[in-house]
């Protein structure tokens, strides 16, 4: 787990109600919330865009949980559940700064929206930019070629 909020107390509850207030108050038209096991997903609406963060979440039954920190112990089913309740709770509040860095970073100028939502920017298909970008540049870095920017062309009809 993370260093920040490791001791947090807030519910993920609240911090998800402070994600889309906050959210609202950068005008925000829209926010979506669902949960499976092991994520968690905000969407939202901003600047004409569809924004989609996956927060994944712990395993209950991860070693980290079940044994105590030095792994000399099981956990009792009340502290492996505390335990995991704790990670999620700050999870929560990682993506809340996270979240609230970008918007901030985008009103003082800093950056733009597209810049810093890119790689959560839902395309037409249902993925992401990001999910769209990481094979691409994986591929590049491997190859060390870069991906033609209209693939339909052939290499020889570019101009």
């Amino acid at each position: 787990m993370g260093n920040y909020a490791k001791d947090t107390s807030v519910s993920t509850e609240l911090s998800r109600l402070e994600i889309e207030k906050t959210l609202i108050r950068y005008g925000a038209t829209g926010f979506a919330y669902a949960t499976e096991p092991g994520r968690a997903m905000i969407g939202f609406c901003l600047q004409g865009r569809q924004v989609r963060f996956l927060l994944p979440l712990p395993d209950i039954n991860g070693d980290e949980f079940r044994y105590t920190p030095a792994r000399r112990n099981e956990r009792s089913e009340k502290a492996q559940y505390d335990a995991w309740e704790q990670a999620c709770r700050q999870r929560w509040r990682a993506l809340l700064l996270v979240v609230k860095a970008k918007l901030e970073a985008i009103e003082t100028g800093i950056a733009t929206f597209d810049g810093e939502f890119m790689a959560n920017i839902v395309l037409p298909g249902g993925g992401t930019v990001g999910d769209w970008m990481t094979p691409q540049i994986e591929r590049a870095y491997l190859t060390g070629a870069v991906p033609a920017m209209l693939p339909m062309l052939g290499e020889g009809e570019r101009s």
